[in-house]
């Protein structure tokens, strides 16, 4: 098996799962799907992302959160990258991603690099999925071998991406629901994937009814600690400016590490479901709470095992879907929009 040093079971992380990730692979999804096909495909993926990060330390975390809500939605296969054609509407306009999800232009950068380098060759799904792991690992989190050879949607699932996603209101019940119904049905997926929250910003309006009407009391939500809603008032007071953004992690805010279990057992997560991982009486989901806060090494390993399982969630792969020369449409409506050397023209 090839796989790119950058992402070798000898890089950071590796001892925390080891190879023992290619187990838990789809059977048709193999990390060195690329290797004699596009060998630069992560070199290529990388660059992206560190000029990126020079001047945008939000975009490893939103590239991480385009990946979930991607995969959330009828499985990893780019669906969330479509435009609005005259088949669908995009699933940017769905609720949960509308003024919210970002870094499809840094998608795209990756993938006009990628079409000159390998045209043809590597799906929008796959450059999500390894783009994910980088921005992961980039940020100072686990590496994990990624199992490949996604093909991509040809249509979007606005919808779907309505109901489908989770809410950052939800109960613990309804997360375990949500996780549940596409598949990640073990604590360990729902605690370790909420771990993402360890970087990254949400905006006040997903925060705001905790901090002064929670569930309709007219009162805080019990479960915050009360400098940091002191805090949390300061930068989202009543009736503000809900588009103001928030550190998910006021720690270290843009480093991938497991300060976001510890915030939750010191009562400052940031939104409802995140603290209910922790607060919710009596829950399973407090053991992990407390291992991932005190051992770095479990948390990254069941992060990374719930990256791959994640990942493989309803791949389209073989002869499904299609390869997508630009992220934003279908092969059908770029075709005759090509320069003689094969790449797809700006749209």
């Amino acid at each position: 098996m090839v796989v790119s040093p950058f992402f070798s079971c000898s890089a950071m992380g590796a001892l925390i799962l080891g190879c023992l990730l290619l187990q838990a692979s789809n059977a048709q999804l193999r990390p060195d799907f690329y290797s004699r096909t596009c060998p630069s495909v992560f070199n290529i993926i990388k660059n992206v992302i560190v000029d990126e990060l020079q001047t945008d330390p939000r975009i490893a975390a939103s590239i991480l959160r385009l990946h979930f809500h991607d995969c959330f939605v009828r499985g990893c296969d780019a669906s969330i990258l479509l435009d609005t054609s005259k088949s669908f509407r995009t699933e940017k306009d769905a609720a949960p991603n509308v003024n919210s999800a970002r870094g499809f232009n840094v998608i795209d950068r990756m993938k006009t690099a990628l079409e000159r380098a390998c045209p043809r060759t590597v799906s929008c799904a796959d450059i999500l999925t390894i783009a994910s792991q980088i921005s992961v690992l980039l940020s100072g989190g686990p590496s994990w071998a990624v199992p490949l050879g996604r093909r991509d949607s040809v249509e979007a699932f606005f919808d779907l991406a309505n109901t489908a996603l989770p809410s950052p209101f939800f109960t613990l019940a309804q997360l375990k629901k949500a996780f549940a119904d596409v598949g990640l049905n073990r604590p360990s997926d729902l605690v370790a994937l909420s771990g993402g929250h360890t970087f990254g910003r949400a905006r006040c309006l997903f925060v705001t009814a905790r901090l002064y009407n929670f569930n309709g009391t007219n009162r805080p939500d019990p479960t915050l600690n009360p400098s940091y809603l002191a805090d949390l008032r300061r930068l989202c007071p009543r009736n503000g400016n809900g588009t103001v953004l928030v550190n998910f992690d006021v720690m270290t805010p843009n480093t991938f590490d497991n300060q976001f279990y510890t915030n939750l057992r010191n009562g400052k997560g940031l939104i409802q479901s995140d603290q209910e991982l922790f607060s919710t009486p009596g829950a399973d989901t407090i053991p992990l709470v407390n291992l991932y806060s005190s051992n770095t090494l479990s948390f990254f390993g069941a992060f990374a095992d719930a990256m791959i399982r994640m990942g493989n969630l309803r791949p389209l792969t073989g002869t499904q879907g299609e390869i997508r020369q630009n992220c934003r449409v279908v092969n059908s409506r770029i075709r005759g929009m090509e320069n003689d050397d094969g790449v797809v023209s700006s749209m």
